[in-house]
């Protein structure tokens, strides 16, 4: 763009961003993808075209990506960046381009641990806070029983009941689930009326919206003095480490929450398993180095600030008569 800010190139139609971004919604590969990930990558690419869909898009060099990831917070740029590498690969096959700039531009941001994982703690202060019958325990109860997605959560119903498992395909991945109903989660759904929507509804019958059950489950955990962040997604990944800590393998959480990578999953079957032989070992330690030795009369014991006084009284005891060091304290 010859130096000049990437706001200041000329207005034009043909050939921009904005073009290219259109076409990419009706893509092949965009149309593949599930409803709700489209809406985020559109969310994405919609604050980016508003600022720059009028620029020529073959024009953009990778200084150009650089300064306008700079102009976003780190967390959005890391998403932004993916959605623009995404675009350029889409324009090369569609003869729009013939390069990414995308692939030289800078990595913003960090890794994150993601939303928090609620802890027992969190959940039995939930617990005490919501009894059984409020709408804010049923929610708690499935989420931790089935570690659905929000999306999916807020939709089960009487419908994806089968016999004593719930069937429901994941609407983010399309992946078939079945999973087991568990004999507590039963106890929770068994009562619930027929004729709701779904097992989660307002106080007026119902279905939660995603974003307003993130704000449900939020208002909730506050009343529940619960300090830290708490969200949908954070019951999830709880019940994905309430999985692994009862030594299921990363296949079978697998099978049970709909994750795809396996390194996902394996986050939580390691820390457990850290967890498990941190036990193992210390077990093993305890009690293999403690000194016990017998009270002497000099009223020494097995007390810690004692222990070397002891050791050396004894060994005074146990010397041979007649044998002394070659060199006298």
């Amino acid at each position: 763009m010859d130096g000049a800010p990437v706001a200041q190139a000329l207005n034009v139609v043909a050939g921009t961003a904005s073009a290219a971004i259109a076409g990419f919604y009706r893509s092949a590969e965009y149309k593949a993808l599930a409803r709700i990930t489209q809406a985020t990558y559109r969310n994405t690419l919609e604050r980016f075209r508003k600022d720059y869909g009028h620029l020529p898009l073959g024009g953009m060099r990778t200084v150009d990506v650089n300064r306008i990831l700079d102009s976003v917070s780190p967390g959005s740029a890391v998403h932004l960046r993916k959605r623009l590498h995404q675009l350029f690969e889409y324009a090369i096959g569609a003869g729009l381009v013939t390069a990414n700039p995308v692939k030289d531009a800078k990595r913003v941001g960090k890794k994150t641990k993601g939303y928090r994982t609620w802890s027992e703690f969190d959940i039995a202060a939930y617990r005490a806070r919501w009894g059984e019958g409020t709408r804010q325990r049923l929610a708690m109860e499935i989420l931790l029983y089935t570690g659905l997605r929000r999306a999916d959560a807020v939709r089960l119903g009487w419908r994806h009941i089968a016999g004593d498992r719930i069937e429901i395909t994941a609407s983010k991945t399309g992946a078939e689930l079945s999973i087991p109903i568990h004999e507590e989660l039963w106890r929770f759904l068994k009562e619930l009326p027929r004729t709701d929507p779904a097992f989660i509804v307002t106080a007026y019958g119902k279905q939660r919206s995603d974003k307003a059950f993130t704000a449900f489950i939020a208002e909730a955990a506050a009343k529940s003095e619960i300090k830290a962040q708490a969200s949908p997604h954070g019951l999830r990944k709880a019940a994905c480490r309430r999985l692994a800590e009862a030594g299921a393998s990363a296949h079978e959480i697998m099978s049970i929450t709909g994750h795809t990578k396996m390194e996902e999953i394996l986050t939580y079957t390691r820390a457990a398993e850290q967890k498990r032989l941190s036990q193992a070992a210390m077990a093993k330690m305890a009690g293999a180095f403690d000194l016990k030795l017998p009270n002497l009369e000099a009223g020494l014991g097995n007390t810690a600030d004692k222990a070397l006084e002891t050791l050396t009284a004894v060994m005074d005891v146990a010397r041979p008569t007649g044998l002394e060091p070659v060199f006298p304290p």
